[in-house]
């Protein structure tokens, strides 16, 4: 899926500063990829997120967030907390937080666009790395738009690409 669109968007803050993280992936094994650790010290979350093995799509919102001067939900690992984030929204649109169900937990990551049948997400810990997967909108319960400190930006629109390429079935 070409997704170079992306490259022109400079906002919303929380989406410009995700899509620099493009690529950043878990190392595997007994490692840990230290850019995804200072992500939890930064935050101060050391004391319970202590290896990149554990689910950290929480992690990589909760990272954006700070890094683009947002609120972070109290429990910012657990993808479901996400629920509480900004505004909710009946229709997802550019920037806009995404919450999905999946087994075993939740899932959480930012629109990029949609398709008929799914919705394309930046996220943390998708094919243990941050990409841009496409995921069913019938797993969705949460669209959440930032609470803006000025006022929303133009940019934030749907957007409407092909329905081709793999669909995700449980992020990890």
């Amino acid at each position: 899926m070409d997704y170079s669109y992306l490259r022109a968007e400079t906002n919303p803050k929380i989406l410009a500063n995700a899509r620099k993280l493009l690529g950043t992936s878990e190392v595997i094994g007994d490692k840990n990829n230290p850019v995804i650790m200072q992500w939890a010290k930064d935050l101060k979350l050391q004391s319970i997120y202590v290896a990149d093995s554990v689910p950290w799509c929480g992690l990589f919102m909760a990272h954006v967030c700070k890094v683009s001067d947002l609120e972070i939900p109290k429990m910012p690992l657990r993808a479901k907390e996400w629920l509480n984030f900004g505004t909710k929204q009946e229709h997802a649109m550019l920037g806009d937080v995404l919450v999905f169900s999946r087994d075993g937990g939740g899932h959480v990551g930012i629109y990029v666009g949609e398709d008929i049948n799914c919705f394309h997400v930046l996220g943390g810990n998708q094919g243990d790395k941050v990409s841009i997967k496409r995921i069913e909108k019938t797993r969705c319960i949460g669209i959440r738009r930032t609470k803006w400190k000025i006022s929303q930006p133009k940019n934030v629109r749907k957007i409407f690409l092909p329905d081709s390429g793999t669909i995700s079935k449980n992020e990890q």
